[in-house]
């Protein structure tokens, strides 16, 4: 893995109690960043030196929250939620829950950070994390994958406005990652069974593999990477 120097560097890690962005906040942490690990529950951010409780479909609560915070230099949007239900099943609520949490509060957060940066002539780095079903349809994740695909064209526009004052603003797309979250979804083998089988390198993603796609995105290795949806899917993509 490659090791990237954040020293110096305050970033903003949403969703770091559990999977991607935890895994994100302690890689980070231990490139020498101040990392402001931001989750709906305290426990699940006893690992970290700076732990910042909100639950991210409150948008007042989060917005003060954020302001709270500032200033950061990086941010990492990784909070998401999922649920199963086919789309004559979806109920409304699911539907906006999970808009709110995977899609508006990138947007609400990156909003608070970038308009600091904006004002303080600074420049910064975002990374967004989607997933492979903002392109691939997945059955019985209708709600996921409208959020998904709807945080892709978000961080598409976010880059093309912010990319003048100095603001890279990247998505990182992975395919099925081995977390608590996907065993909800993919622990029956008969249904990720033929997914797997259609990711050429045999296996689906570890978090510490999009953790170090995460770092790099967010590093000057990546300086002009801008505006790019980076798919970590072991070569799914390519059948």
């Amino acid at each position: 893995m490659a090791v990237h120097d954040f020293s110096g560097k305050r970033v903003l890690v949403t969703g770091a109690g559990k999977g991607i962005g935890r895994e994100t906040a302690q890689l980070l942490t231990r490139f020498g960043a101040e990392v402001i690990a931001l989750g709906r529950t305290a426990a699940d951010l006893a690992y970290s030196a700076h732990p910042l409780v909100v639950d991210l479909a409150d948008v007042e609560v989060t917005r003060a929250a954020v302001e709270s915070i500032l200033p950061i230099d990086l941010l990492v949007n990784c909070a998401g939620i999922v649920e199963l239900e086919s789309v004559l099943e979806t109920r409304m609520d699911t539907f906006d829950r999970t808009l709110a949490i995977n899609t508006r509060a990138p947007l609400l957060v990156s909003q608070i950070v970038a308009r600091d940066w904006v004002r303080r002539g600074a420049s910064g780095a975002v990374v967004n994390v989607s997933s492979l079903a903002a392109k691939v349809a997945t059955r019985d994740h209708v709600t996921y994958c409208a959020s998904k695909a709807a945080l892709d064209a978000i961080t598409q526009v976010m880059a093309l406005e912010l990319g003048p004052h100095g603001i890279r603003v990247n998505s990182v797309n992975p395919i099925v990652t081995l977390t608590a979250m996907a065993d909800k979804a993919w622990s029956d083998p008969d249904k990720s069974g033929p997914m797997l089988a259609r990711v050429p390198l045999g296996r689906f993603a570890q978090p510490g593999e999009v953790a170090a796609t995460i770092a790099f995105l967010l590093s000057e290795d990546a300086a002009m990477i801008h505006g790019t949806a980076l798919t970590v899917d072991g070569g799914f993509s390519v059948g």
